[in-house]
C-alpha cells in the first residue's frame, strides 16, 4: 500500500509523536541505551546526531529512504520515509511504544497524546497559494471571498479537525502547507518547493497502562488508513496533484 501512495507524490512519510507532560530523563547513558536498543532492531540507524533541543539517531537516506528517531525535552518522535509497506513504518514505531517507557520511566499519567502522521510532498513550481486555491477553494462560497480583482492568493493552507469520539479524545486533522512567500510572488521567482498535505491522527491520555500503548497504535492506523483512502486522497491530494501537473 505504500508502494501505491510512493506513486502518488515525489515523497510519503509516516511520523510518530508521543507527547509527555513532563520532561524526559536526557541522561547520556539512558539515551545511549535507548538508542542502541533500536539499533540493534534497525541496524541501518546508525548515524547519532544532536540538533538544537534535539538528539537524534537516523539512517543514511538512500533513494529517498530514511529511518530517524528524535527525542526533546517532552517528546519523542520518529519516522519513516518513503518506506516499502507501511507494515514496516509501523514497525519502528510499535517499537519505540515498547521500549521506551521503561529507558525513561514514561508513567500512563504522563502520557499527554500519541500521534500518527501520514505526510504527502507534492514539488510544485509556482506560486503554491494560488495552485491550492484553485484545486480545493474557487467555485465556492469560500473562494468568493478572495475574489477580487487582480488578487493573488497568498496564504492558503487549509487546516481542518474532526473528533473521532464522543469523549473527542481521539482526533483527525487534515492539513496543507504551502511554501510560497510573498517575495516570490513580488518577484515572480518560484523555486522547486514542496506542497505538502498532511493527515494527523492523534489519541489523547492518559492511558490506564503503558502496555496498551501498542493497542492505541493499532486504534490510530485503523482510523488512519480508512482515512487516506477515503478522505484524504481522493479530496486533498488528487485535485492539488491534477493543478500541479495542469
Amino acid at each position: 500500500m505504500a508502494n501505491s501512495y510512493k506513486a502518488l507524490c515525489n515523497d510519503f512519510y509516516v511520523n510518530q509523536r508521543i507527547n509527555l507532560k513532563m520532561d524526559l530523563p536526557m541522561r547520556r547513558d539512558t539515551v545511549l541505551a535507548m538508542f542502541d536498543r533500536v539499533r540493534r532492531e534497525h541496524p541501518w540507524m546508525d548515524k547519532f546526531k544532536r540538533y538544537n533541543n534535539e538528539l537524534a539517531l537516523e539512517s543514511t537516506t538512500r533513494d529517498h529512504v530514511q529511518q530517524w528517531l528524535g527525542m526533546r525535552k517532552t517528546s519523542i518522535r520518529s519516522g519513516s520515509v518513503n518506506p516499502e509497506s507501511l507494515s514496516e513504518a509501523y514497525q519502528l514505531h510499535g517499537l519505540i511504544l515498547e521500549v521506551a517507557p521503561y529507558f525513561l520511566d514514561i508513567s500512563p499519567l504522563d502520557l499527554d497524546y500519541v500521534e500518527l502522521l501520514y505526510g504527502f510532498d507534492l514539488l510544485a513550481a509556482g506560486n503554491h497559494d494560488a495552485i491550492v486555491f484553485d484545486a480545493l477553494i474557487a467555485g465556492t462560497p469560500l473562494g468568493s471571498v478572495l475574489d477580487i480583482s487582480e488578487g493573488v492568493p497568498i496564504d492558503c493552507q487549509p487546516l481542518f479537525g474532526v473528533c473521532l469520539d464522543e469523549q473527542c479524545d481521539l482526533q483527525a486533522h487534515f492539513e496543507v502547507k504551502t511554501r510560497t512567500s510573498t517575495r516570490n510572488v513580488r518577484s515572480g521567482e518560484f523555486r522547486d518547493t514542496p506542497i505538502s498535505i498532511y493527515l494527523t491522527i492523534r489519541k489523547y491520555g492518559p492511558v490506564s497502562d503503558i502496555k496498551m500503548l501498542p493497542e492505541v497504535l493499532a486504534q490510530l492506523r485503523k482510523h488512519g488508513e480508512e482515512l487516506l483512502d477515503s478522505r484524504a486522497v481522493p479530496n486533498l491530494l488528487m485535485p492539488i496533484r491534477n493543478s500541479i501537473t495542469s
